[in-house]
């Protein structure tokens, strides 16, 4: 005998409401720290000393293109300003997130005040991993940081002047910003914010952070 037309919708609904809880697009359950998809390659960093924290490391061109994130890698993405480096870094993120399969959510912060709240909203969807691009965003993660040392972040196209143990950031000549009053260590250069740059600097400062390397800057 068939089951009644509602006994089959009920069914239906509630199999569609279990789904949707497993989804990936769920982050509210607590999971297991991601671990890397292969290995870094020669060159990457000295494997017989790990990097001092606030350490810059310089590795070969290309040694991080072998690590991947795991499927479904929780990542989400601030972002502030809308000049050309900060769109750069931007399209290298999301290409990058689609490219590997990486959960993606990005928040825009409109304003100087709107900084700090973006930051606290980021940490309390539960990713593995916020990343920042543009240098407004800088000081905001300067005082925030600090205080959730449980949080990684990861800054692409700057730099915090005196970053915690979970905050990585990649950078480069012409791209080292520190905030505001503080001096560069190179002269900045919006035209170095090339699209093979920023695909670079992502994906080393990913590779960077799932092997544990992190409090340090990532220089390319």
């Amino acid at each position: 005998m068939r089951p009644p037309l509602r006994a089959v919708a009920i069914l239906v609904a509630t199999a569609a409401l279990v789904a949707g809880c497993d989804s990936s697009d769920d982050w509210s359950q607590p999971r297991p720290a991601p671990s890397a998809v292969g290995t870094l390659g020669p060159g990457f960093v000295d494997p017989s000393a790990k990097p001092t924290p606030e350490a810059t490391i310089t590795p070969q061109p290309g040694s991080w293109a072998g690590v991947h994130p795991p499927k479904d890698y929780r990542v989400v993405l601030l972002t502030a300003g809308d000049d050309e480096p900060t769109r750069a870094l931007v399209t290298a993120v999301k290409d990058w997130a689609e490219n590997e399969d990486v959960a993606l959510r990005t928040i825009t912060v409109d304003t100087a005040h709107d900084a700090v709240p973006s930051i606290v909203k980021a940490m309390e969807m539960g990713p593995d991993l916020v990343v920042s691009a543009g240098n407004d965003l800088i000081d905001a993660l300067a005082m925030v940081t600090p205080n959730h040392l449980d949080e990684k972040f990861l800054v692409v196209g700057a730099e915090l002047a005196e970053p915690t143990h979970n905050v990585t950031a990649v950078d480069w000549s012409g791209a080292s910003f520190r905030g505001e009053g503080l001096g560069m260590s190179s002269t900045y250069d919006p035209d170095s914010f090339t699209a093979e740059r920023c695909a670079a600097a992502i994906r080393a400062g990913v590779a960077a952070v799932l092997n544990d390397l992190t409090g340090i800057v990532v220089w390319l």
